[in-house]
C-alpha cells in the first residue's frame, strides 16, 4: 500500500476539494532554480537515478554524512550503485525531515513506484528507474513536461552567453527557459586575483575593456541589456544582508583602484562597493522593469576544513544571525526616495525574522502592482512544511497572502517539482482548516480561486515573462 495517497497532508474534505478541485492541475511557473541551461536545451537524457539525484543535492549530502555515510559514497570516487545504494540506507532514517517527503513523491509520481526505499530494495528501484530514465517522457524536457511546468527561469552570471536559451527559444515547446541576471561575483571581492580575472572575462563578453569603474558599470549596463533580449526579466542576489551607506561616503573609483592593483580594503570599503554596485544595478533593474529578487541571512562555507577540500556550495552553509532590518529599510528608501524602487521580492534564511521582512515588505508598497515588494517563499531551510507555514502565516498575518507569488523549486534537480504539490496542499490544508474553524467563509469557489492566484496566475501577472501576457487574477 502506497506511503502517499491520494490526499496526502490534506486533512479535512474541505482541504481535499481545494487542492484536487483548484490547485492540482495548475500550471507551474518555476521562477528561480538552478536547473542547468545546458541539460534542458541538449534535453539531456540522465544515466541513471545516482546522476539524477544525488549529484550536487547538498540536502541529502548532509542527511548522509550525518547517517555516518564515508565521503566516498557522497562526493567520492565510489561508483553511481554504491553512492545510490548508501542513500537508500540512509533514506529510512531521514522520517521527519523533507528528504523523506521529497524522496517518495518523487519516487511515486515520475517512476510509479510506491515501495519505500530502503537499502533491501535499493538495487531493484535503482535498475527500474535507470531503464525509465532512458525514455522519452523521463528526458530532461520530458520530466518538465510531466509536471506542466510552463516556464523555467534559471540562475544566470552576467558574463553567460545565453546560448542554451537562445537555442530553446526557437523550438516551439513548452517549458519556456529564461535567464535570471545574477551578479553575486561582480561584488564578490574577497580574492583580489579571481576578481580581476572575472572582469577580464565580464570585459570579454560586453566588449568593453574594464579599466575604471564607471567601465563595470557600462559593462553590466551592457550585459543587463543583452539578458533583456534574451528573456530576462528577473535578477536574483545572495547575500549576507544589504548594507547602507551615504552615496558618496567612500570613493568607489578608488576602491575599484586598489582591486585592480592587487591592495587591501578595509571591510567598510568592501561593504560600499557592494552597496553603490546594488544601487546601480537596483536602478538599471527598474528601468527595464525587472524583479528584483534578495536572498539575505545564509551563513556560508563555516566548515573551512570541508571547503578546500570539497569546494563550495557542498553542504556546509548555515542559517545567519545577521541583523537585517535597519540596512534593508535604508537600502530599500535609497531606490524608494528616487523613484526608482521596482518590484522586489525578500527570501529570508532566519525564521525568527519573518515577521520583520512581512512588515518590510509593507512598508515599501505603493499601490501601483498587486505585491509589488513581498515576502518571498520559505526558502533553503525552511523550504519545509513548518517553515513553509510559518512563512504563509506570516504574510498572511501582515500582508497579503493573496498577492502571493507562490512557490519555487530553487533546486538544481529536474526531479524537484513535487515540491510545487508539496507547496500546493499544505496551502490547501491551512485554507481548508480555516473554513472549517470558521475563520474565513465557506465559499470553496472563492477560496479555490484564491488558491489558484498564488499557485499560479499570480506569478504570470507579477513577472511580465513576455508570452501570453493577458492574465485575470480573481477580484
Amino acid at each position: 500500500m502506497a506511503f502517499i495517497k491520494d490526499n496526502f497532508l490534506l486533512e479535512i474534505p474541505q482541504a481535499e476539494e481545494l487542492y484536487h478541485g483548484y490547485a492540482k492541475e495548475m500550471p507551474i511557473i518555476d521562477y528561480h532554480n538552478h536547473l542547468s541551461p545546458e541539460y534542458v536545451a541538449n534535453n539531456h537524457q540522465f544515466k541513471n537515478l545516482t546522476e539524477a539525484w544525488l549529484t550536487d543535492d547538498h540536502y541529502k549530502w548532509r542527511a548522509m554524512r550525518t547517517f555516518g555515510i564515508d565521503e566516498q559514497y557522497i562526493t567520492g570516487d565510489a561508483s553511481d550503485e554504491e553512492k545510490f545504494q548508501k542513500w537508500a540506507e540512509t533514506v529510512p532514517h531521514t522520517l521527519r525531515n523533507p528528504l523523506y517527503h521529497w524522496t517518495h513523491l518523487e519516487l511515486q509520481r515520475y517512476f510509479g513506484i510506491e515501495d519505500l526505499l530502503t537499502g533491501n530494495n535499493a538495487e531493484r528501484i535503482y535498475e527500474d528507474t535507470k531503464e525509465q530514465l532512458q525514455e522519452k517522457s523521463h528526458s530532461t524536457i520530458g520530466l518538465l513536461q510531466q509536471f506542466n511546468v510552463e516556464v523555467i527561469c534559471t540562475t544566470d552570471d552576467p558574463t553567460d552567453t545565453l546560448a542554451h536559451h537562445r537555442s530553446m527559444a526557437k523550438k516551439e515547446i513548452s517549458p519556456k527557459m529564461l535567464p535570471t541576471f545574477r551578479p553575486d561575483k561582480v561584488y564578490a571581492i574577497e580574492d583580489n586575483s579571481a576578481y580581476r580575472t572575472y572582469l577580464e572575462k565580464l570585459g570579454e563578453v560586453s566588449g568593453i575593456q574594464i579599466l575604471t569603474y564607471q567601465d563595470l558599470i557600462m559593462a553590466l549596463k551592457k550585459r543587463m541589456v543583452y539578458f533583456h533580449e534574451n528573456g530576462c526579466r528577473l535578477s536574483d542576489h545572495g547575500l549576507e544582508q544589504l548594507y547602507h551607506f551615504e552615496i558618496n561616503n567612500y570613493d568607489v573609483e578608488v576602491i575599484f583602484g586598489k582591486l585592480l592593483n592587487d591592495l587591501p580594503l578595509e571591510r567598510e570599503e568592501k561593504q560600499y562597493f557592494t552597496f553603490e554596485t546594488l544601487i546601480h544595478l537596483c536602478r538599471e533593474y527598474h528601468k527595464l522593469g525587472w524583479v528584483q529578487q534578495f536572498h539575505l541571512g545564509a551563513l556560508r562555507n563555516t566548515n573551512k576544513g570541508k571547503l578546500a577540500q570539497l569546494g563550495p556550495d557542498t553542504g556546509f552553509d548555515s542559517i545567519g544571525d545577521f541583523p537585517q532590518a535597519i540596512n534593508l529599510a535604508k537600502f530599500l528608501n535609497t531606490l524608494e526616495n528616487t523613484g526608482q524602487l521596482g518590484k522586489t521580492i525578500l527570501y529570508n534564511l532566519n525564521p525568527a525574522l519573518n515577521e520583520v521582512f512581512a512588515t518590510m515588505a509593507g512598508n515599501f508598497n505603493d499601490g501601483s502592482v498587486r505585491g509589488k515588494i513581498q515576502m518571498g517563499s520559505g526558502w533553503w531551510y525552511n523550504d519545509q512544511l513548518d517553515g513553509m507555514e510559518r512563512q504563509l502565516n506570516a504574510i498572511s498575518n501582515m500582508g497579503l497572502l493573496s498577492c502571493f507569488v507562490g512557490m519555487l523549486t530553487d533546486s538544481r534537480s529536474f526531479l524537484s517539482f513535487p515540491r510545487h504539490e508539496y507547496f500546493r496542499r499544505l496551502l490547501c490544508n491551512i485554507l481548508g482548516n480555516d473554513i472549517k474553524k470558521g475563520l474565513v467563509p465557506n465559499d470553496l469557489s472563492y477560496i479555490g480561486g484564491m488558491v489558484q492566484d498564488i499557485c499560479y496566475r499570480n506569478a504570470k501577472a507579477y513577472f511580465n515573462l513576455g508570452y501570453n501576457q493577458k492574465i485575470e487574477i480573481t477580484e
